[in-house]
């Protein structure tokens, strides 16, 4: 059991020490690019929201 838990360590650090990590740059703008992203799509949705209401507001107008 300890033996197989030992091995298993040993394995976890061999395979980290293969790992290419980003540069502290690469974090940085991959940050923004995420940030950038999430506001234009949440600028896009909100203004498909607001003409969806818009319609259904006028249509309501409509029946009653």
């Amino acid at each position: 059991m300890i033996h197989n838990a030992l091995e298993f360590i040993q394995q976890v650090r061999t395979e980290t020490s293969k790992v290419t990590w980003p540069t502290r740059r690469e974090t940085t703008m991959t940050a923004v690019m995420v940030l950038v992203m999430t506001t234009i799509l949440a600028l896009f949705f909100m203004g498909v929201d607001n003409a969806f209401n818009f319609l259904a507001q006028e249509l309501l107008k409509l029946v009653g």
